[in-house]
């Protein structure tokens, strides 16, 4: 096994990356691509040097992504053709079935679909181009760039925020007026009702 995090000097193709989930928030996406072509021009090549994305070596030497999937797809809505990576397991050895076992008992994938519904391991997309917005990943994604909750290391963090506000705010109300559920979510986020949830900040208290 190849020790943690370990960059390959070859650049992978990003249309040959393999996804660990189904969803993204494509706002978010949007928000990753803008910035991209915003230093593309200055710093492109320093930009992607910096974020390489890490990947599980799987069956038949496929690069599986399990973190950094609105970037590559954001990368990838642009263009670029190429991306380092670092790899994070070698699990050439297993067969699939055990291979996506292993992940998901690692925590390593996250087989929910746009309605915070778990489905089978065969419906993860194999391409980054075919992931599927969920428009609650994107709230969650803004919520803590507004200060609801702080970032942490537990896995797909974002994702647990992402359902709790998707079973308390209607889907029409954040592809139609997103700052509104991004206030309600902020409502919520600086509640106990959410102090269960990894990155919680407490409550806000008066002077």
């Amino acid at each position: 096994m190849n020790s943690p995090r370990e960059p390959l000097v070859k650049p992978i193709s990003l249309a040959e990356l393999r996804p660990t989930q189904i969803t993204v928030g494509m706002r978010e996406v949007r928000e990753k691509r803008k910035r991209w072509q915003e230093s593309e021009s200055r710093k492109g090549a320093e930009f992607l040097g910096k974020h390489m994305i890490p990947v599980i070596l799987g069956p038949k030497d496929r690069h599986y992504v399990i973190d950094h999937h609105h970037l590559g797809r954001a990368l990838m809505d642009d263009g670029v053709e190429h991306i380092l990576v670092s790899v994070v397991a070698d699990l050439r050895k297993l067969e699939k079935e055990a291979f996506w076992i292993f992940l998901d008992n690692r925590g390593w994938m996250h087989p929910f679909d746009d309605a915070g519904h778990r489905r089978g391991y065969q419906d993860i997309p194999k391409s980054l181009s075919d992931l599927v917005d969920d428009p609650f990943r994107s709230l969650a994604g803004e919520l803590r760039q507004a200060g609801g909750y702080a970032k942490e290391t537990t896995p797909f963090s974002e994702f647990l925020w992402a359902d709790f506000l998707r079973r308390r705010i209607k889907r029409k109300l954040v592809e139609e007026d997103f700052p509104q559920a991004l206030e309600k979510a902020l409502e919520f986020a600086k509640s106990e009702a959410t102090d269960f949830l990894p990155g919680w900040c407490g409550p806000l208290t008066g002077n």
